[in-house]
């Protein structure tokens, strides 16, 4: 995990500094914007994750988040006070990869940002689906819809990946946040469907008529997409 590079978006000094610390201590390259506008600025040079708190000074986190979505796929941890589920599920719904309420342990959250980057390192063969219309490339970490890149956040793509691998197979909540977050997390039943949601738009030409990603009611999703031959 060394030499990654981590954008560290908070205001208040005494959390950046701890947060600083802890991950320079476990080898990472740290810097620390205090402003959300500064934060925009800074993600062109090339960060590998960003730790954002919601709570700041000029702008919303959620604004943020979603312009450093229109055109990145960075993962975004997203840190703040705001505790209930419909928080969670907002900040995840809009592009946010994992969710840390304060107060937070910081070595919890070291363990995160190290589950959360392994994810995105994950790579296996290409995969093609119906007919060529949808591939699954994760060397590049990349999918390709009628012949077309679309953007999807880490954790969506890992989402996907997961399903993808096994056609046909039935997944529950429980078992795709074990797969995508590999610890328990509250509320994972709304997180899960927050996330597929934002996947059906993305890869399916009508979320309503699904080509891939089918709802099995009561227990979880199944990929459907028919697999090319290789």
């Amino acid at each position: 995990m060394g030499e990654k590079k981590i954008l560290v978006v908070e205001d208040e000094e005494k959390i950046s500094d701890l947060v600083k610390a802890y991950l320079e201590k476990e080898g990472f390259s740290v810097k620390v914007a205090n402003t959300g506008q500064n934060a925009i600025s800074s993600v062109k040079e090339g960060f590998d994750l960003i730790i954002l708190d919601l709570m700041l000074p000029d702008m919303d986190g959620e604004d943020i988040c979603e312009t450093i979505r229109e055109d990145s796929d960075i993962p975004i941890i997203m840190l703040t006070a705001k505790s209930e589920e419909e928080d969670r599920v907002k900040g995840l719904g809009i592009g946010a990869d994992d969710y840390v309420v304060k107060p937070f342990s910081p070595r919890e959250l070291v363990a995160r940002v190290k589950a959360l980057l392994r994810r995105v390192q994950g790579k296996k063969e290409k995969s093609s689906f119906n007919r060529g219309n949808l591939v699954i490339d994760s060397s590049r970490y990349e999918v390709v819809k009628h012949g077309e890149a679309i953007v999807l956040t880490s954790t969506e793509f890992k989402l996907l990946q997961c399903l993808a691998n096994s056609p046909g197979q039935v997944f529950s909540r429980l078992q795709l946040v074990n797969v995508i977050l590999g610890y328990d997390f509250e509320g994972y039943d709304r997180t899960i469907d927050a996330h597929i949601k934002n996947i059906r738009h993305k890869i399916e030409d009508d979320p309503k008529e699904s080509q891939y990603i089918k709802t099995v009611y009561g227990v979880g999703y199944r990929f459907i997409g028919q697999p090319d031959e290789d």
